[in-house]
């Protein structure tokens, strides 16, 4: 049988023929067209496609070995010798994510290529990136409802990738003159804060949820205005009791910096529990942990806080926002202690120092 399947059989056609093999993922057999032909003296055999799988008839076979002896297409084996050498999106992306994988955005990042980029331009060849591409592509996340802010990042993940490329020499740069990245302008100067009602809700939540390790973490970001990556990189030797510091490792600014370890974080700390993990609010198998999300989202929902505000980011603009409001905390001590690199970025609280 498998001798015979592999018999070749000629059609109507002149130059096309099929052999009998078996259907892809299913029971039975179909067959599997060829067309021969003569380029530059030479003969030509090249597979078309498969009658099921493919659609494929002799006379759409036919059809394909008149393009393909015109040169107005490409054999398959041609086809996947050319991309081969071709820089598309989707191989850029893979030569992106390697090489940039211990930065703290490559989770996101690869969302944000998977969910937002691939499907759309993945295939798209980076050295013929216009404008016109970008533009789509922003108009076709704008639709999706993003926020300018979540737009904003995915274009920017898109710039990253093609100035890497261009930086590593792997592909002629884009012409300029057709190629720009027009980022929509973002708001950043949201401040998020709570009512002293909405808070000692949240509080009373805290004190009573199930989930210790969140709660405590929570607290944290309250009594400290640790980011969220920090508080999860966060390790019990970053913790000194006896001069009264936090080292926040690795953070934003790149920098390893210190924070003071304030009256109330030392108590929630002290009575913390420290297991086998060498992280304070360790993930599985001890590992450090990647989300929280479900979590503070069923605290945020249960305290009956804002729908628009931020669980744990909101909770750092309260910290900052408290110690401004006290009027005993300067600008500069303030930017210090939210470890910001520029006092630009402390300015949105300075006008509760009022």
């Amino acid at each position: 049988m498998g001798a015979k399947m592999r018999v070749r059989q000629g059609t109507k056609y002149p130059g096309v023929f099929f052999r009998e093999a078996r259907r892809l993922g299913e029971s039975g057999v179909e067959r599997v067209y060829y067309v021969v032909f003569k380029r530059d003296g030479k003969l030509v055999e090249a597979k078309v496609g498969r009658q099921y799988a493919d659609a494929m008839t002799p006379a759409k076979a036919a059809a394909i070995r008149g393009d393909l002896m015109e040169g107005r297409r490409k054999t398959r084996k041609e086809t996947r010798i050319e991309e081969a050498g071709r820089w598309t999106l989707n191989r850029l992306w893979a030569f992106f994510s390697e090489h940039k994988a211990s930065l703290k955005s490559s989770r996101d990042d690869r969302y944000r290529y998977a969910k937002h980029i691939a499907p759309l331009m993945g295939q798209k060849d980076v050295s013929s990136l216009i404008t016109l591409d970008v533009d789509r592509l922003r108009r076709n996340l704008s639709k999706q409802g993003l926020a300018p802010a979540t737009v904003k990042q995915i274009l920017v993940l898109l710039k990253r990738m093609v100035n890497l490329g261009i930086k590593k020499g792997l592909f002629s740069p884009p012409d300029p003159s057709r190629l720009s990245f027009d980022l929509p302008k973002v708001n950043n100067e949201t401040t998020e804060d709570l009512t002293p009602k909405q808070l000692a809700a949240f509080l009373k939540v805290l004190d009573e949820d199930h989930n210790r390790d969140v709660a405590t973490l929570m607290r944290l970001a309250l009594f400290t205005g640790m980011r969220r990556g920090e508080l999860f990189r966060l390790r019990w030797e970053h913790v000194d009791f006896e001069r009264g510091f936090i080292l926040i490792a690795d953070p934003k600014g790149g920098r390893d910096q210190k924070i003071p370890l304030n009256a109330e974080a030392r108590a929630l700390l002290e009575m913390h529990p420290s297991g086998e993990s060498p992280y304070l609010f360790p993930g599985r198998g001890g590992r450090q942990r990647t989300d929280i999300r479900k979590q503070v989202d069923r605290i945020k929902r249960k305290a009956g806080l804002p729908g628009d505000f931020r669980p744990l980011h909101g909770l750092r603009h309260v910290y900052a926002s408290m110690l401004a409001s006290s009027g005993q905390v300067d600008m500069y001590t303030l930017q210090k202690l939210l470890t910001h690199k520029s006092p630009a970025m402390t300015q949105r609280y300075a006008h509760l120092l009022d």
